[in-house]
């Protein structure tokens, strides 16, 4: 393990590693546990492809998302030099809006190493991702988290992650992104489990309330 990358998750073992750390560490997590059940492993490839279905899903509902991302596969528009010689309409035809279409060019025309962000400190990743427009800190906690294995990147900023926060640590309001990251600090080095917990958590505080 490096120590500037920290852990990767690569199995399911590795997320039952980071829960029962988690657990041991705070009644309130192994509380949660016993509710959710098993976390789910939620690997997902890294490249264009992933940072690109990540623009394709901003603002727009997961059934809006998946269809356009349908179209894209279609056409074969998931791959840099493909966006960068299809035409605005040809992107517009699978879906994309004007600001969607701009920030998949500046995707394509990035020239971003993925192969060589495996072994890069999390930290730069996402100061390398957040340079290209479209790009936020979330999507590239969620890059680092999820298609990089990073075992202690945490995405305050989710607002799922605040309201279950606010659930299990029975807290009088939702945190706000920099409480959230600040009371993440504890969870190190297993932020990335904790977030896959308190979505889980999330999912079953609110079916508990009746709320879809």
């Amino acid at each position: 393990m490096r120590h500037d990358i920290g852990k990767i998750i690569k199995t399911q073992a590795c997320v039952e590693e980071g829960a029962a750390w988690l657990a041991a560490q705070d009644p309130r997590f192994a509380q949660a546990l016993a509710q959710t059940g098993p976390l789910p492993l939620r690997r997902k490839p890294d490249g264009f492809a992933q940072l690109l279905s990540a623009i394709v899903s901003q603002q727009v509902s997961v059934a809006s998302a998946n269809a356009i991302w349908g179209r894209m596969n279609a056409a074969g528009l998931t791959g840099p030099r493909k966006i960068k010689w299809a035409s605005d309409d040809d992107l517009r035809a699978a879906g994309l809006s004007r600001q969607k279409i701009r920030y998949a060019r500046a995707l394509s025309d990035a020239g971003i190493n993925y192969k060589a962000l495996r072994d890069t400190p999390t930290q730069e990743v996402i100061a390398t991702l957040t340079q290209v427009s479209g790009i936020g800190v979330w999507t590239a906690e969620i890059y680092a988290m999820f298609s990089l294995g990073r075992a202690d990147v945490f995405a305050p900023g989710d607002l799922a992650l605040q309201e279950a926060a606010r659930i299990l640590f029975d807290m009088e309001a939702r945190p706000k992104e920099k409480q959230l990251r600040k009371m993440a600090e504890d969870w190190s080095p297993w932020r990335s489990v904790a977030a896959r917990l308190l979505w889980a958590y999330y999912h079953v505080a609110k079916d508990r309330e009746g709320i879809r």
